[in-house]
């Protein structure tokens, strides 16, 4: 547990480059093949999740190496920039700790072996897509779609979470129910109700969990969306109580039995 909640931290500080990179590089993609007025000079725009350095957005001041250490570097650094002050935002260091803690549970509910290896690399992905969600209102295909076909082979290649067979369903059913939904939404209402990342979000954990553990999956996430519709009214971001009701569901087994005969 304490070898993967090292891994936890690690991985937390390269999500972190992702939660903040990814959205970026898409915008980018997407002015591009829209015939944007010519060439954007903004550097935020010129960058992938490799390159440049991790540096600060306003003085473009690389960050010194021992900001770079995982929730030691931003206390370290105070907070801010180590050259213009600017505040570093809190999330970098609450994605660290989070990913460290999710991963040392998976270790604890798995133990050694590839049904924990898996669980960590979908609590990752989830992570990542619940802070992508609540900061930009997406869910990237770049994560949800290869993730999916990653369930799909994972489980086919020994059934480590749930048979192949619950896994393609799963997928098909995460997809096709939340569209029908979606569907149905727009008919009454006029207006989206449902993004389709959610659908494809939906349907990759169908790909990892199988499809009996979508109906628990989709209960748990629509309380925590009424929870925030009426702390918030308004618009909000599905994403995230999707990705936490599938975290969930994947430590502690599927919640469904509990909720439905």
């Amino acid at each position: 547990m304490l070898l993967a909640a090292a891994a936890g931290l690690a991985a937390g500080s390269v999500l972190g480059v992702v939660v903040h990179r990814l959205p970026l590089m898409l915008e980018e993609r997407w002015r591009r093949e829209s015939g944007g007025d010519g060439p954007d000079p903004r550097p935020a725009n010129r960058m992938n999740l490799a390159t440049p350095r991790s540096h600060c957005p306003r003085c473009r001041q690389p960050i010194p190496w021992y900001g770079l250490v995982p929730l030691a570097g931003f206390a370290l650094l105070g907070g801010r920039c180590a050259r213009c002050r600017a505040p570093i935002p809190v999330r970098y260091p609450i994605v660290e700790l989070l990913c460290a803690v999710a991963t040392a549970v998976c270790a604890w509910r798995f133990g050694p072996g590839w049904p924990a290896a898996g669980a960590i690399a979908l609590t990752w992905a989830l992570l990542a897509l619940a802070v992508i969600d609540l900061e930009r209102r997406l869910l990237p295909d770049a994560i949800t779609l290869p993730m999916l076909w990653a369930g799909i082979g994972f489980n086919l290649a020994g059934g480590y979470l749930t048979t192949l067979e619950d896994s393609v369903l799963g997928a098909m059913t995460g997809y096709g129910a939340l569209w029908l939904v979606q569907r149905a939404y727009r008919r009454l209402r006029g207006r989206e109700g449902l993004g389709t990342g959610d659908l494809k979000l939906t349907a990759m954990l169908g790909a990892w969990l199988g499809w009996e553990t979508l109906p628990g999956i989709v209960f748990l996430a629509s309380l925590g969306g009424i929870g925030a519709g009426l702390a918030k009214p308004g618009p909000f971001a599905f994403g995230p109580w999707l990705a936490l009701a599938g975290w969930l569901t994947l430590v502690a087994g599927n919640l469904g039995r509990f909720l439905l005969p």
